[in-house]
């Protein structure tokens, strides 16, 4: 259908269509949009919205990627009703957040910096307890925080982390997303590449969210859901991670974090498992594992009745 669309488009209009202007191609971002709900951090402008009570514990949730988006998780909602203060926010050039060159994503820490900045945009009180909530790369980031300020979090809620050092993460993605050149969506998105190129991030974000279709391991019925994909986020990030591997090691202090773990892995994700999930949960001090019955990676969103009971015992249970 938005084949056709497109095709309708540049037959019936005078002027040909710029592929790149913001709108045609994915949803505006906080910079085109200005009903959309915005946070200032540092000097990066981020779409970001929070639920219940201020005055509640916060739950900071992590979207992965990098470059997706917060919408799949928004099924934490939920724990709004259970006296909780919900933060959702889109990272820097992910989902409808501003978008930046490439440079501005060759350091790991920039994205531990902006949670951080996030985290104290919403407090509203130096004793309230903070908590966090990440998914793939969501739960590496998070991780990657409680590594350098384990004091800071009360309890930390991990849906398959690729991994917490380089290593772990490649082993996983190359499980996960195997590209095979024969498959119909690897033909697709290369046919598609020859008659709409352009390095805009419009353009870039379009074919990102067409690769991720390719994704065919991990146990979901649909597709990932998400509002864009901010591919130069995600390929700098990626590039970053073979450059750099150094910098994909979330391990280096967490023997100083006492607290409970919440991990959590997916029945239907053939590229996990509990022997993955074992592998990455072991520098925890004290970790519940919990298998997601019915469900693949993206257990936040298609296997919400099952993981909010388990979500909800462990954060009554820490605090």
């Amino acid at each position: 259908m938005l084949y056709l669309g497109l095709l309708l488009a540049f037959v019936s209009c005078s002027e040909p269509l710029e592929m790149e202007s913001p709108g045609l191609l994915v949803p505006l971002t906080v910079m085109e949009d200005s009903s959309l709900p915005t946070i200032q951090i540092g000097d990066v402008r981020l779409h970001s919205e929070a639920f219940g009570n201020p005055a509640d514990p916060m739950l900071v949730v992590i979207h992965g990627g990098p470059g997706a988006d917060y919408r799949g998780l928004l099924n934490f909602k939920d724990l709004a009703e259970d006296s909780f203060y919900l933060v959702f926010y889109d990272q820097r050039g992910s989902g409808l957040s501003q978008r930046l060159a490439k440079d501005r994503y060759d350091e790991v820490q920039f994205f531990i910096d902006e949670l951080d900045g996030v985290i104290n945009h919403y407090r509203t009180d130096p004793a309230q307890k903070i908590l966090l909530a990440g998914h793939s790369w969501g739960a590496m980031l998070a991780t990657a925080y409680v590594n350098q300020k384990s004091d800071e979090i009360t309890g930390l809620v991990l849906a398959e982390p690729g991994g917490l050092t380089w290593e772990q993460t490649e082993a996983y993605i190359s499980r996960s997303r195997a590209l095979k050149i024969f498959e119909e969506t690897t033909n697709d998105f290369v046919y598609l590449d020859q008659f709409i190129t352009g390095t805009d991030h419009n353009t870039l974000d379009y074919k990102m969210a067409l690769s991720t279709a390719g994704d065919i391991k991990t146990g979901d019925p649909t597709l990932a859901p998400y509002w864009r994909f901010g591919a130069v986020c995600n390929m700098a990030s990626i590039e970053l991670a073979m450059d750099q591997p150094e910098q994909i090691n979330f391990t280096t202090n967490l023997n100083a974090f006492n607290k409970k773990v919440l991990f959590a892995y997916s029945e239907l994700n053939e590229a996990y498992g509990l022997e993955h999930a074992q592998l990455v949960s072991e520098p925890f001090q004290d970790v519940e594992l919990v298998e997601i019955a019915g469900c693949g990676h993206e257990m936040p969103h298609f296997g919400w009745n099952n993981l909010y009971p388990i979500v909800k015992n462990y954060l009554n249970e820490i605090l």
